[in-house]
């Protein structure tokens, strides 16, 4: 099989790239992605002179680029998105062209084409915030913030191109995924790098908001099923079953790193802050997909690539990073 994964420089992208050179040596990657600030080569130096890999450098929402790095493949999997919602909250512009022309954009190449697959991978902030229990895809999307409004508007193209020209499009809602080369600004490695230079943690309000968390490893393993066994028009879950309150994963990150809880600091709240997260997985463990890391060890494994992986992060935490952490948590 031969496929093109779109931002695959990014952090899951990258994980998947590497996940499907290692599990299927008869498989090839095509990698187009237009390294925006969290697009890394980096994150792919041990494939980067594997015969079955190519880098191609472009812009999904680039009909012309699309369409010549889609040509001849098998599938498509989509990673390439805007996905910070304090950056959606600030600048909204980049989240609807990337997220929502740039999956048109793949739509069409997939459609004129006639390629057999195309994953859309999305998130499951989609749904909105979660009072009780846990949501099925069947829910309807209810978006809080411009970043997951893009999301849902580019679900629902996809799952519309599959009734309106029977395309064999796929859309997958993640939850909260960590793991290691995953972007400074996100909570995971923004709390432990943060810790480990001795700098304030900023919890946004009171810390109870609730997250479910999932290994970016297991992610990459449900994908790859959706892939593999997914039907073509729907929407699948995966969830990492590891709800968890900010506050209390502040603490657990400290304690790890062997740092005093005085380094969490209480920010004002983000405006509309969804309160929880929770997504029902039955339909992909149905196919036979469970989660086969621990949160507290895979937390443990990520904080531990951090603290030795110093030369990955710390230019990253520089220049247009720290002017944005700046405006974001310190001049408040």
């Amino acid at each position: 099989m031969k496929i093109l994964v779109t931002g695959g420089a990014g952090f899951i992208g990258s994980h998947f790239v590497r996940h499907i050179l290692r599990t299927y040596p008869a498989y090839s990657v095509i990698n187009l992605d237009k390294l925006t600030y969290a697009g890394n080569l980096a994150n792919l130096e041990d494939v980067e002179t594997d015969p079955r890999y190519r880098f191609v450098r472009g812009d999904i929402c680039d009909p012309a680029v699309v369409r010549e790095g889609a040509r001849g493949v098998d599938a498509v999997v989509n990673f390439a998105a805007e996905s910070h919602v304090d950056r959606s909250i600030m600048a909204a512009g980049a989240f609807v062209t990337t997220d929502v022309l740039g999956t048109f954009t793949l739509l069409e190449a997939v459609r004129e084409l006639k390629i057999p697959r195309a994953i859309f991978v999305s998130t499951d902030e989609v749904y909105g915030s979660v009072e009780r229990d846990a949501v099925l895809e069947t829910a309807p999307v209810n978006p809080s913030n411009p970043y997951s409004a893009s999301k849902a508007g580019a679900d629902l193209l996809a799952l519309s191109y599959w009734k309106t020209h029977h395309l064999p499009a796929i859309v997958t809602r993640g939850s909260n995924t960590f793991g290691p080369n995953q972007y400074p600004e996100k909570v995971i490695p923004l709390f432990v790098t943060n810790a480990l230079q001795n700098l304030p943690l900023p919890l946004y309000g009171d810390g109870r908001n609730v997250r479910d968390w999932l290994y970016v490893r297991d992610h990459c393993a449900a994908i790859d099923l959706v892939l593999h066994k997914g039907a073509d028009g729907e929407v699948y879950n995966i969830g990492g079953g590891a709800e968890v309150e900010n506050i209390d994963l502040a603490r657990r990150i400290l304690r790890l790193l062997a740092k005093p809880e005085s380094l969490i600091q209480p920010v004002k709240d983000r405006v509309g802050h969804d309160r929880r997260y929770a997504l029902d997985s039955s339909k992909l463990r149905a196919l036979g997909w469970r989660p086969a890391h621990r949160f507290d060890d895979a937390l443990a494994a990520t904080a531990a690539w951090y603290r030795e992986h110093e030369g990955w992060w710390r230019p990253l935490k520089s220049g247009e990073f720290r002017n944005y952490y700046e405006r974001q948590y310190v001049k408040r």
